[in-house]
């Protein structure tokens, strides 16, 4: 059984008790979302990559064939963490003072890297964002704990 520990191969069984149907696993589409829930931040190339689909009802993936895909999802360095999304943001915070302009971080979640829609911008500001002072300012490291602690849940 891939090289996870017995701990993680319980919280991975959890996941698929939620997400899956006893017996058939779970639906290949919801192969981010299985691993997101597990703590693991894979890119959208990485969840196709391991098998990952576009379509519901295309793949099952059962419990034995997703713990190595958890296993080297895992061991994959691509993920960020919070000092490296606080640094991405520095570049947009002109006055250095821990701001940035609410616009400038809206169009940089639709326009660059693994680019979310409109709906799902609505829905990640209206989870984890403070709202906009007088002069279209945000404080972005609130933004980034928020985001980071709570996963966010796209319908």
């Amino acid at each position: 059984m891939a090289d996870v520990p017995k701990r993680e191969v319980e919280n991975v069984e959890f996941v698929f008790e939620v997400m899956g149907s006893p017996g058939e696993g779970i639906d290949a589409v919801d192969l981010g979302d299985a691993l997101r829930a597990l703590n693991l931040n894979p890119t959208l190339a990485l969840i196709e990559k391991m098998g990952g689909t576009k379509k519901r009802n295309e793949k099952k993936i059962k419990l034995d064939e997703f713990l190595p895909i958890y296993s080297q999802v895992k061991k994959e360095k691509e993920q960020g963490c919070y000092e490296d999304f606080i640094e991405c943001l520095k570049l947009y915070d002109k006055a250095e003072n821990g701001t940035m302009l609410l616009a400038e971080l809206q169009h940089a979640l639709l326009a660059l890297g693994e680019s979310l829609d409109d709906e799902q911008v609505e829905t990640l500001f209206a989870d984890c964002m403070d709202p906009e002072d007088d002069e279209g300012m945000i404080p972005y490291s609130q933004f980034i704990q928020r985001l980071m602690s709570d996963p966010v849940v796209f319908d």
